[in-house]
């Protein structure tokens, strides 16, 4: 029988030499069971364990089950990141590795090790952020962004463990094969808008990319007076997308027709244009909306998807809401789109992943989008496709995904914002799920707003619990359980002062950082918390997952604190009461049709009378109720 990857992986960690596997290695005891605090383990022994427990395990795995992707339950790993440990104990997280051989930032060797904690959240769905190899030219912070894809192709090696001498394409074939044998499902992020500045693409394929003269000046987005910009919002908003407003002549000058002669000094790219003009690559900037404010993408670029002369430049009607000239397919830039459209299917054969998110997938050409989807399915019909999309529609579902990210995190601020959203909810209907999360690596963490404080706990309590309950799929931010609050970026929802207290050097999606999984912040961690409130969902899946109109209703309650949330269909019914405040306890009623009676709450286990049509209820800060009604 052929030796797996996995097995391979086993025989690499028994062949270690003795002194590689001396017991100076910590790993947090969360992830061995325990709440806080580190063990001291041999690192061969410790990652050989927990693989021959997945080994073992795998004849009683039970089997996979047809609609994976509506039972879903996601814990998203940035493996660099979450992986990530100060394993000698010297109060800093390595760039390099360790004598040993062994990294202190994470790899997936150890997103494997890891596999049976996330199981034993109540998680079986593993999305990775980007895992590919990263560009070096205009590098963000102390690692580069994985946004900054140098070669789609290709792993990131700092995902690698030098001592065992394998390739980071065999680890995460070893990872997906563990995760399949746990019953996991593994959905991967892919980046097909942009690629880094000095993307391996360049070199073999310069009309792929947009080239600006040397001797333009300062560059930056393009800049719309305000009678323009209203105008540009006007005719997006009507989806008149004929004839949009282009930047100013003077802009759209800097950039360069093909064909373009690329040279490479040292890694530095640059290019020649017919006429013996220097050029470069542009990097990147948000363009929507056109007046967005947002930090440049110093590290990154555009991807050129159309040809057509007259849109030769960066801006909003060239990579997001394209002009409809270039609807015509003799504009399409064929090399490319072939190129991006074998890329998952190629995923697909080579690591057995089973879903994708695309990122920035709105900003791709909808016909390309399509054929991403259709291609991808012909492979494997099972496959799931989630969008970064915030508004769950028929339309998106129509285009073949699976889930949306949804407008959660933006509204959980401000209950009043938060009754807002469900009420809209509740009238249009949900056509298909989005992610059921107060946070993801783009915005604040929920504790970030109450940063070391019991409030941010009691506020994660109160979103996760809610959540659960929403037609939504439950979305654990890597840390999330351990209450984290330190940002991962600084996307979405930031302001100027955060911006200037976390650059890029002191942000984890660009340099080295652990999470605070030796102390868990101080504070008591969720994890059985969580264990306990996706045991109750799965019990009322059906009831929860409903997305039709009226399904999901905000009861009044004597206390506008308490929030209320009723799910019903016609088979079941299930009642979530909240404290959103996150320092006083609050005590209110509910009104019922009923006048005495008996509930009881699933969480807590205990029973509340009706009496005189009122349940009546007390909520420390945070704290959740889910009653179901018969």
């Amino acid at each position: 029988m052929q030796t797996t990857h996995l097995e391979s992986l086993l025989l690499a960690l028994k062949g270690l030499p003795e002194r590689l596997t001396e017991r100076s290695y910590r790993v947090p005891g969360i992830w061995t069971g325990r709440t806080t605090g580190t063990e001291q383990v041999n690192p061969a022994e410790y990652f050989g364990h927990i693989i021959e427990n997945i080994l073992n395990n795998a004849a009683t795995a039970s089997p996979k089950q047809a609609e994976w992707k509506t039972t879903a339950v996601v814990y998203n790993l940035f493996v660099r990141l979450t992986a990530a440990f100060d394993h000698d104990g010297d109060g800093v997280i390595s760039a390099d590795p360790l004598e040993s051989g062994f990294r202190e930032t994470g790899t997936l060797l150890k997103a494997i090790a890891l596999l049976p904690y996330i199981k034993s959240l109540g998680a079986n769905t593993l999305y990775l952020l980007p895992v590919t190899e990263i560009g070096i030219q205009s590098r963000k912070g102390t690692l580069g962004s994985p946004y900054a894809v140098k070669n789609p192709r290709k792993l990131d090696p700092l995902l690698n463990e030098p001592a065992l001498g394998l390739s980071s394409e065999i680890l995460l074939k070893a990872f997906v094969e563990a995760a399949h044998l746990l019953d996991m499902h593994v959905v991967l992020e892919f980046v097909f808008r942009t690629t880094s500045i000095d993307s391996d693409w360049i070199k073999d394929h310069p009309e792929w990319f947009y080239w600006l003269r040397n001797n333009t000046g300062k560059y930056g987005p393009p800049h719309f007076d305000t009678v323009t910009l209203s105008k540009i919002y006007d005719l997006v908003e009507c989806h008149k997308l004929r004839n949009l407003p282009a930047p100013q002549a003077e802009y759209r000058e800097q950039f360069v027709a093909q064909p373009v002669t690329v040279q490479d000094a040292d890694g530095q790219i640059s290019g020649t244009t017919k006429t013996g003009a220097p050029c470069h690559i542009a990097s990147a900037f948000s363009d929507w909306p056109p007046d967005d404010q947002q930090p440049p993408w110093s590290d990154v670029t555009y991807l050129k998807m159309h040809n057509h002369e007259t849109f030769n430049y960066i801006a909003y009607n060239t990579i997001r809401m394209y002009d409809s000239a270039l609807d015509n397919p003799e504009t399409f830039n064929t090399g490319l789109w072939d190129e991006i459209l074998d890329i998952i299917p190629s995923y697909q054969e080579q690591y057995q992943i089973d879903g994708a998110m695309i990122d920035m997938g709105h900003a791709l050409p909808a016909l390309l989008k399509r054929t991403i989807v259709q291609k991808a399915r012909e492979k494997k019909p099972d496959f799931a496709f989630w969008d970064e999309n915030f508004d769950p529609t028929a339309e998106v579902r129509k285009e073949g995904f699976n889930v949306v990210f949804g407008t959660l995190p933006f509204v959980i601020h401000d209950v009043v914002f938060l009754r807002g959203l469900l009420n809209n909810l509740n009238k249009t209907g949900v056509p298909l799920p989005f992610f059921g999360t107060g946070e993801n690596h783009n915005t604040p963490r929920v504790c970030f707003r109450y940063p070391r404080q019991e409030a941010g706990r009691n506020y994660s309590i109160f979103i996760f619990t809610l959540s659960a309950v929403l037609p939504a799929i439950p979305f654990l931010q890597s840390g999330m359980e351990i209450c984290e609050w330190y940002p991962v970026n600084l996307g979405l929802n930031f302001r100027d002062e955060d911006r200037a207290l976390y650059p890029p050097e002191k942000l984890p999606l660009f340099s080295v950082f652990s999470y605070d999984w030796e102390n868990s912040n101080g504070l008591n961690p969720l994890n059985s918390y969580i264990r306990n409130i996706l045991e109750i969902r799965s019990h009322y899946l059906d009831l929860v997952l409903c997305g039709e109109p009226g399904s999901m209703t905000i009861p009044y309650t004597s206390e506008p604190e308490l929030f209320a949330v009723m799910r019903t269909t016609a088979a079941q019914s299930l009642l979530f009461i909240g404290n959103s405040n996150l320092y006083d306890t609050k005590s209110g009623f509910l009104e019922f049709s009923m006048e005495n009676g008996t509930m009881y709450d699933l969480i807590s286990k205990q029973s509340f009378p009706i009496k005189e049509h009122r349940l009546g209820v007390t909520c420390k800060p945070g704290q959740c109720m889910l009653f179901e009604l018969l």
